[in-house]
């Protein structure tokens, strides 16, 4: 693995390529659910990355356990709550946003399994980042609901308990664990899909669905869980994490500026400011600890 503080030109540009989908996928996600009922949606989501793929890619030497419960936490409570929350109680651009809130939910999950303490300039960022979400839940233009707020900081949590999972597989095939995984996501998501939006609302979402819906459904599960994590997984394989990691500070800046020009969501002030002390806290906590005198004093 590489250990420079720089990105080859072409793996930057891969990364850019990753965040750019990563971002933009908010947008994607709202087309999609346009016409298709949100767990159905996922269940969709999940299944395509699964199929045909499974059939080429050996299973990761990992026990059940593990796979099933990352399935889990991405599929139903990161994914299934993020599209439940986007079905009209929070827009693409504060989506995106928000849900970036698992790199503080991941940060305190590994302190605490850890047994480490919270340094200062964590509590900095967390205040930072806290600070942005409070401002977001004091404006109700449309924008956000509180239940779409709580159900994106839940999906958050969710995604860092993933995290945590995903870091005790160890160094495996990325493309092929998220494959693996999928499985594990698609038939509680079909359940649910039943017992909550029925077997009339599913259907009547087939049918509306078009070639944008299919589209949106493949992207999700092709470019954003498939190309997404598999890149991803390729660089931090070849990278410092440090190096790589902070290029995910550009997800809401493409979220956000992407929702502004497919969908005209607008960007009035107090989103800005939000945006601004959010990735501010984001920011603190993944770069302080690169600070060059930090570096220097190592030596």
């Amino acid at each position: 693995m590489s250990q420079g503080a720089r990105l080859p030109f072409k793996h930057f540009l891969l990364a850019l390529a990753v965040v750019a989908i990563w971002g933009s996928n908010f947008v994607v996600i709202r087309m999609g659910l346009d016409a298709l009922p949100p767990l159905l949606f996922a269940t969709l989501r999940f299944s395509f990355a699964v199929l045909p793929a499974i059939f080429f890619l050996k299973k990761p030497d990992l026990p059940w356990r593990n796979l099933m419960s990352y399935g889990l936490l991405i599929g139903v409570g990161q994914f299934g709550l993020l599209f439940l929350a986007m079905r009209g109680n929070i827009s693409p651009g504060l989506a995106s946003l928000v849900i970036q809130t698992q790199v503080f939910f991941t940060l305190m999950l590994s302190m605490r399994l850890n047994k480490e303490g919270v340094q200062g300039y964590q509590w900095l960022a967390l205040l930072l980042a806290a600070s942005g979400i409070a401002l977001i839940a004091s404006h109700t233009d449309g924008s956000a609901t509180p239940l779409g707020l709580v159900m994106i900081l839940a999906a958050a949590f969710s995604w860092a308990c993933a995290n945590m999972v995903g870091k005790q597989a160890g160094r495996v095939n990325m493309l092929a664990y998220m494959v693996w995984t999928s499985v594990f996501a698609v038939p509680p998501l079909l359940a649910l899909s039943l017992l909550v939006e029925g077997p009339s609302a599913m259907a009547a979402g087939l049918a509306r669905a078009d070639a944008t819906t299919w589209a949106a459904v493949l992207w999700q599960a092709v470019g954003n869980t498939l190309f997404g994590y598999a890149a991803w997984g390729w660089l931090l394989a070849r990278h410092a994490p440090a190096t790589v990691v902070p290029m995910a500070l550009l997800v809401p800046v493409f979220g956000m500026s992407t929702a502004a020009l497919v969908l005209g969501e607008s960007l009035p002030p107090w989103k800005l400011i939000a945006a601004a002390l959010v990735l501010s806290g984001l920011a603190l906590n993944l770069l302080w600890p690169l600070r060059p005198w930090r570096v220097r004093a190592g030596h």
